[in-house]
């Protein structure tokens, strides 16, 4: 690409907020919400089902990433997604006094997902459109680095924000109402910032109208071709299941912290929910992943594949240990978190990895849209039941579930065909 045909604006100005951007709808829709419902008295059962289906945006985002190339440019998406993020943010906030805020808050949080899974469309086109490949690969860790700082920033900053309001105001819907003012005006910042700061690429042009039939009749072939490749079964089944037990710990992860003893939770206050979860535990989640990626790029996918899955699936013992212990340790409840996020961002690389690889090939940008759909819905249907189960089952018993959802995830992968090499070069670059 011809930097000369780009407005001469530094990549720092933009990527750094564009993705943290990114990140902070994602973590609000899975995490923060899970933590404001239960603080606002909502069941386990009713906070899991109904949070996962907040989920479906990214589920159903390859169906409708042609429209994002089709109609506007990718900028203009992108600041107008910020824009309605913000506004939904500030519904939420209006809501939650009200009522029925349960029912009108979920709705607008869906919009919001639905807008979040948008403009991640739009910001990854767009960091493709605007850089060419050496800053591409170069801004790749910076990129990542903002998307993780958004979710300390969600997941911890945040939830100790919510949790001082609440001793401050004595009133827990005040707080939150509070809470989602404050996103909704980060947002409108974001809104404006990148109004004038986000460069205009050449390449980033409304496509002409006569070219939409094509686009979808290649869209078609494309999604058709993904349903055709080899041991297509065998790895829909393994990106359903890897993170099984995953998705149904971290519905549920929130609430047995804060559930008091007497319900067979730990009890801990919304602020060192914020601190222990969102900050701790994003912290050893991120060292992880680097981890992960360090040693997976020396051995390779295959060399890797089961210490990684074991990874994912074993640390759960963590959080059985605190439910049938109930330590009123502070620190050990830090490292038990810690120790189950490490391994599930260690584990969590062979996924990753295993998803560009089953992609590589003709069309792999559309293919891996794909698979990262079927990595949502992984998310989301065992995610749904959680809830229910942690209520048949009380927490001691639910982990105990938990570790029996390692079966499945550790049964699939012998079968599975990975080059022997595949990871090296992929990740050395």
């Amino acid at each position: 690409m011809d930097n000369n045909h780009i407005k001469n604006r530094s990549p720092w100005t933009w990527i750094p907020t564009l993705y943290f951007a990114e990140g902070m709808p994602y973590v609000v829709a899975m995490t923060v919400a899970v933590i404001m419902y239960k603080r606002l008295g909502i069941s386990n059962t009713d906070i899991a089902l109904y949070t996962s289906w907040l989920y479906l945006p990214w589920v159903i985002k390859p169906f409708w990433s042609p429209f994002v190339d089709i109609i506007k440019t990718k900028r203009w998406w992108i600041v107008t997604m910020q824009l309605l993020i913000g506004a939904g943010m500030a519904g939420v906030a209006f809501l939650i006094p009200m009522a029925f805020y349960f029912q009108t808050t979920l709705a607008v949080l869906w919009l919001i997902a639905f807008s979040s899974a948008t403009h991640d469309i739009a910001a990854d086109g767009f960091y493709m459109l605007a850089l060419d490949s050496g800053k591409q690969s170069f801004f790749v860790g910076i990129r990542s680095t903002f998307y993780r700082l958004a979710m300390i920033s969600g997941q911890g900053l945040l939830i100790i924000l919510a949790g001082a309001l609440e001793h401050f105001t004595g009133n827990i819907r005040m707080a939150w109402s509070v809470t989602f003012f404050v996103l909704s005006g980060l947002f409108v910042l974001f809104f404006v910032y990148h109004r004038f700061m986000l460069p205009r690429p050449v390449s980033d042009a409304t496509k002409a109208s006569g070219t939409a039939k094509d686009i979808f009749r290649e869209f078609g072939k494309t999604f058709a071709s993904f349903f055709q490749k080899k041991g297509i079964v065998l790895a829909i089944i393994f990106m359903l299941l890897y993170r099984l037990g995953e998705a149904m710990l971290v519905k549920m992860a929130a609430p047995f912290l804060l559930d008091p003893r007497t319900a067979g939770g730990l009890g801990l206050t919304t602020e060192q929910v914020g601190l222990v979860y969102g900050t701790v535990g994003v912290i050893a989640l991120t060292l992880g992943g680097i981890v992960g990626g360090i040693v997976a790029s020396r051995k390779g996918l295959k060399y890797w594949i089961w210490p990684m899955a074991l990874s994912i699936t074993l640390p759960h013992l963590a959080y059985l240990y605190l439910s049938w212990f109930l330590p009123s340790s502070f620190v050990l409840i830090n490292i038990a978190v810690a120790v189950e996020q490490f391994g599930y961002g260690f584990g969590f690389t062979a996924y990753m990895l295993y998803l560009i690889y089953f992609a590589d090939g003709d069309h792999k940008t559309a293919h891996y849209a794909i698979c990262t759909g079927f990595m949502a819905l992984g998310m989301m249907l065992p995610g749904m039941i959680a809830g229910w189960l942690q209520d048949l089952f009380g927490y001691q018993h639910f982990f105990i579930w938990i570790m029996i959802c390692a079966v499945p995830t550790l049964a699939i992968i012998p079968f599975l065909k990975i080059d022997k090499e595949y990871g090296k070069k992929s990740l050395k670059g």
